[in-house]
């Protein structure tokens, strides 16, 4: 993926802000994010910089989770793996969203 010098400078303010840059070999044309146990996509936007390409999402078993609904109950899944959606981890994962959203504002 061929990044722009503003996309370089987004995922530079990302990193120094705690936030991982990783790669996620079955997305290959997406930057993945990672903080704990939190991770998005991140895919070029028209405007030059970078937007969320996935929702935010739990990191299982090594990789990016699905959010569901079982029986009344939310979980984040990857194959046979599943953890309950529990309020701390909501929580954890609309923070990691809400301060990278503002991350990936442009700046002057």
């Amino acid at each position: 993926m061929d990044l722009t010098p503003q996309q370089f400078r987004i995922l530079e303010r990302i990193s120094v802000r705690g936030f991982q840059i990783v790669a996620f070999p079955m997305c290959a044309n997406h930057v993945g994010v990672r903080r704990g146990n939190c991770a998005v996509l991140l895919t070029p936007v028209a405007s030059g910089g970078l937007g969320m390409y996935t929702e935010p999402t739990f990191f299982l078993a090594g990789n990016l989770s699905a959010r569901i609904n079982r029986k009344g109950r939310e979980w984040f899944v990857w194959k046979s793996e599943a953890v309950e959606a529990t309020q701390e981890l909501v929580s954890e994962l609309e923070g990691f969203s809400r301060e990278l959203k503002d991350m990936l504002l442009p700046t002057a």
